[in-house]
């Protein structure tokens, strides 16, 4: 067994987490810091840009003129679903490839290049945005066409990227040669793993389509033909949006089982569910050309229709079986009854957990019923050039992925940082500030789009055909995001604020942030084969179904009120 991969091994540069007991490699430890960091400083400039547009599209307060409405949206879209996310996502990857296994990272040098290719290019992209030479927003469809370091910027950002995925696969190759692990990698583990092989296909997406952008934007070649162009950029903009759900649903699974000791009920249905992600989940992209008049019909059908319902069935086990595990964990311990007597007893109190649950509900029931909805053909018609469609992927990205990683950062600061959260009462409103702000925002947007507001309009009064409840759910996006940025602003000084002030823990446990004990008499694995175990998760999952059918048909009925038959 080498010495070099193994942290269990003399010599090896690694800690033991006193609070888990886990290893942690000290190189690992480092660029999971980097990353992090640097994502949370993304996500904070991001955030600012958020609630400028919201002050923007609501329009009592119409803050921003035109010109920087449209800079800060293209601002607001790269630091939001490129840069936030890729960065926590790399630290996610480095966490997972080796304190789960009692693993080092692979390479030193590798990390460093990711992480400066990564830094360089995300800090290019914003200078040449906010100095006014890419007001093309994130999509940036030709014939638009933004300063070449825009494109030479997002090409570092992805290609920093894939290094560091290349040292997360080289790292899982070296443990399992080298015996750091016996048996099957952990579930979350696993999930990191089904992210990283979607991250390089979509990252390959957007080398071949950023690269002739690039050498166009120079004037080296000529300009890309714009139907290949949005067909090819979909492939990196929204399998990028699924390398997020698949780190977020492996972030559940982990904070799931830190916080109430939960395991998924049946590890090998789990797998496969990722798995169905890696299949099938670069079809769905699909839905975002479904008015696309450059590809046909039957391609449009096919790909959303069919092959994308078997990335979202994916989608519907991991929102049961995580409900499902921590049901079972809670009725061992003791908490058996009725049907959700459970609940109560969970730690609510745990802002780790609470971000968890806050994201599974906003995910599944607001983002993926709207998001199959939406991904609909007829539906999609008329709804696709509306504020429906940022309201559907803000409950998804920003609802789901977020809040996930907020939660994430609770456990992951202690663990690397060795420091106590301070502030720990207003860290446990946090989640709830800002899952309750991102929901009010996401249904001004859907309710606005509803009746017909356009997405990126600056200015709706001057179209003159929107009445006093267009405006008035514009009012509601505006509050929303005024309290989801409060929520957000709150995150990074209670992280920033730790880092600096926190109470150091070497050597000894983090503070525990609320864990339900078990009862007297409780027996752990008493109910591993009890079936009717999870009733009340069984409850849940019809309640879903049914806002899932009523939500559907509902859009069915408008759709045919627009088109009434003759």
């Amino acid at each position: 067994m080498s010495s070099s991969h193994n942290l269990s091994a003399p010599g090896t540069p690694g800690r033991v987490c006193g609070t888990t007991g886990l290893g942690v490699c000290l190189d690992a430890q480092r660029f999971i810091k980097l990353n992090a960091v640097v994502g949370i400083v993304f996500l904070l400039l991001g955030g600012i840009a958020a609630l400028l547009l919201a002050l923007t599209r609501w329009q009592t307060v119409h803050l921003l003129p035109a010109d920087w409405f449209y800079r800060i949206l293209t601002f607001h879209g790269i630091n939001m679903l490129i840069l936030w996310i890729l960065f926590f996502e790399v630290a996610i990857l480095y966490f997972a490839c080796t304190t789960p296994l009692n693993a080092r990272l692979y390479s030193r040098k590798v990390a460093w290049a990711s992480f400066i290719m990564m830094l360089i290019g995300g800090v290019m992209v914003d200078y040449i945005i906010l100095v006014g030479q890419a007001d093309v927003m994130m999509t940036s469809y030709l014939p638009l066409l933004a300063h070449p370091l825009f494109y030479l910027g997002i090409i570092l950002v992805a290609v920093g990227t894939l290094v560091g995925v290349f040292n997360f696969f080289a790292t899982l190759y070296v443990a399992k040669r080298d015996g750091a692990y016996t048996g099957s990698m952990p579930i979350v583990t696993f999930g990191a793993l089904a992210a990283a092989i979607i991250a390089v296909v979509t990252l390959l997406h957007g080398a071949v389509v950023m690269i002739p952008t690039f050498t166009y934007s120079m004037g080296w070649t000529a300009q890309p033909d714009p139907a290949w162009y949005r067909l090819i950029w979909w492939g990196l903009g929204h399998q990028s949006q699924q390398v997020n759900v698949c780190a977020m649903v492996a972030v559940w699974y982990l904070i799931s089982h830190i916080t109430v000791g939960a395991k998924p009920i049946n590890e090998a249905v789990c797998r496969s569910a990722f798995v169905l992600y890696i299949l099938f989940i670069n079809l769905a992209s699909a839905h975002h050309l479904l008015v696309d008049p450059g590809v046909g019909a039957t391609w449009k059908i096919w790909n959303t229709s069919y092959a994308m319902y078997l990335a979202v069935l994916a989608s519907m086990v991991h929102g049961f079986t995580v409900p499902a595990g921590i049901e079972l964990a809670m009725r061992e311990k003791g908490y058996n009854r009725g049907i959700f007597g459970w609940v109560s007893a969970l730690p609510w109190k745990n802002p780790a957990f609470a971000a968890t649950v806050l994201s599974v509900v906003i995910f599944g029931f607001l983002g993926g019923i709207t998001g199959v909805t939406l991904g609909t053909q007829q539906i999609n018609i008329i709804a696709h050039n509306t504020l429906r469609i940022p309201g559907h992927f803000h409950v998804t990205v920003v609802g789901g992925t977020t809040l996930a990683f907020m939660g994430l950062a609770y456990y992951v600061i202690p663990l690397i940082f060795q420091r106590d959260f301070i502030f720990r009462g207003v860290a446990r409103l946090q989640p709830w500030l800002f899952g309750i702000g991102i929901t009010l925002l996401a249904f001004g947007m859907s309710f606005a789009g509803s009746m017909g507001v356009s997405r990126r309009s600056w200015d709706i009064d001057a179209q003159g055909v929107y009445g006093p409840a267009a405006h008035l759910w514009l009012g509601v996006l505006g509050i929303g995001g005024i309290l989801a940025f409060t929520g957000l602003l709150v995150f990074v000084l209670l992280c920033v604020g730790t880092l600096i002030f926190g109470k150091k823990i070497e050597g000894r446990a983090m503070a525990d942030w609320g864990t339900p004990t078990a009862l007297a008499g409780s027996t752990p694995g008493s109910l591993a084969h009890d079936h009717y175990a999870v009733k009340g998760t069984m409850v849940l999952t019809l309640v879903f179904l049914a806002c899932f059918a009523v939500y559907y048909f509902a859009n069915w009925k408008a759709l045919a009120d627009v088109w009434p038959v003759r």
